[in-house]
Formats: structure tokens, sequence, C-alpha cells
């Protein structure tokens, strides 16, 4: 029975084999390498003998002074500062790959391709709908999805806040509202053109001040004409249309939004899920 002893060096530190540099093979570590093959354990951890939580083992707190140590006691606020990219590979030996228990900030951007799930409160300056690739659900586990709402400091009221919720339906529908006065065209944003169904287009009018009778003669995704019949004086030619119009239309670019479906979890759901679904 042959035995590998570690190989001893002046560049680097090895406790126990030397696992950085294959059986036969030159040395091409860096200078400084150190290979320890048992729990490396820096700071007060508290924790002894077989019962280290992971391989490293990082505590901000001081250990105990050697006796007559003459040397500034360690006083840091962080256990790890890392100057540089970090990747982490999960393995499965736990739940999560990263566990973190207390705030985290962020500086920066964060992409995410898989699921987010918040038992709190998700606050946001700006929530942009082409930066996200899923919707945006208040309950967990898929048992409700609870209301969409935001929240923020009230523009008018000092030491009050405003929430509002989000408007739900079983479509993916965009609106334009506004007034119409003195003509009998709304002219609806040309982005309408390539973004909604021309057919699922509807119109709300109500006239403003008195009774007018306002029909709609005709409709697409570019114009809204009202008939002027009796809205238009026949003296001067004025249109005397005055309303306000809500006009509705299911956007096109999109996957028809299917409202109920057969299953026990958004997993189920038979369309293409990750238009619609973060929530699991």
């Amino acid at each position: 029975m042959s035995f590998i002893l570690p190989q001893p060096d002046f560049n680097k530190v090895v406790v126990g084999f030397d696992i950085s540099r294959p059986q036969g093979e030159p040395d091409k570590t860096p200078t400084g390498t150190s290979v320890l093959n048992g729990p490396v354990i820096c700071g007060d951890v508290k924790k002894t003998q077989n019962d280290y939580e992971g391989v490293l083992n990082v505590s901000s707190d001081s250990v105990i002074q050697l006796v007559n140590d003459q040397q500034p006691k360690l006083d840091v606020k962080l256990a790890a500062k890392i100057d540089g990219n970090v990747v982490i590979d999960g393995d499965n030996k736990t739940i999560q790959a990263l566990l973190v228990n207390g705030d985290v900030t962020i500086n920066g951007n964060t992409d995410q391709d898989g699921d987010i799930i918040a038992t709190g409160t998700v606050k946001a300056a700006t929530l942009i709908g082409a930066h996200t690739s899923g919707s945006i659900s208040g309950g967990v586990g898929g048992k409700s999805a609870g209301a969409k709402a935001f929240d923020i400091p009230h523009p008018s009221k000092e030491g009050h806040r405003l929430r509002h919720i989000c408007l739900e339906g079983p479509e993916t529908a965009v609106y334009y509202r506004g007034r119409l006065k003195g003509s009998n065209i709304i002219e609806l944003p040309s982005y309408w053109r390539n973004l909604v169904h021309e057919d699922s287009i509807t119109v709300q009018l109500q006239p403003i001040g008195k009774n007018q009778n306002l029909v709609i003669e005709s409709f697409n995704t570019g114009y809204v004409v009202i008939e002027v019949g009796t809205n238009l004086d026949f003296l001067t030619g004025e249109i005397l249309i005055d309303c306000f119009y809500h006009v509705y239309a299911e956007r096109k670019d999109v996957e028809k939004l299917i409202p109920e479906y057969e299953g026990t979890n958004t997993n189920d759901y038979p369309g293409d899920n990750s238009i619609y679904s973060i929530n699991k």
C-alpha cells in the first residue's frame, strides 16, 4: 500500500494533500496559494470540534487575546469584504445556494432568471414592464394572488401615505382617455396600430354640460369617429361635441390570457407561463 505525502513548498501553504495540482504534474499555482483540506476558522465563530457549519467559518467577533499580547484587539464591522466578482454554484446540499438572514442592499442592477417570492411588501421607485417577464403576485405558495398595489408618500398631506390598487381583468388590456371638445375625431396613439387588436376596441363617451347625441360612427386603431348629426351648429359650422372618453383595447403583442384553467398551481397554466407567472 502506498501513501501520497503532502508536497512541501516555499511559496504556498499546504495542510493535508495538495489537491491544487494533479499527481505527477509540475506546480503551476500562483505564489501565495493556500491549500487547506480541513475547515477554516476566522474569528470567534462559536463553534468547536467538528460542529462547524461550513468549510469556511468567519465571524467579525474577536477571539480572546493571548496572554501578554500587546497587539490591538480585532475591531471590525464586517465578517468578510470582497473586492471583485463572486460566483456561487449551489450543490443542493442545502435548500438555498445563498441564504441571508438580515437586510440586503444592492447598489446596481439585478438580473433574475427564476421566481421572486416575497412575503412582505415590494417597493419600487419605477417598475418597467419591458424589464419584467412575469407578473407580480401577492400570495405565497400559490394560495392567493392578493392585491397589487403601489404605496408612496402622500403628495399633499404631510405625515400621510397614498396607496392605490392595480385594476384586474381577464385580458391584457390598455386604455386611452381624455376630453374631446369642438371635434368629432378621437386620435388614438400611433403605437396602437401594432399594439392592439382592432376588433377588441371599446369606447365610452360622457357628455359634458348638456345632453348630446353621441354615437360612434366608425373606429380603428388610429381613430374613433363620432357621428356629427345634431352636434353641429348649422349657422357657424362649429362642432358642439364636448365629452370625456375612455377607449380600451386588448394587446396583440403578447399571448392571449387564459383566465380560467385546470390545475392546482401556476405551473399548470396551459399557455406561456413565463409571461404571466412568478408566484408558484
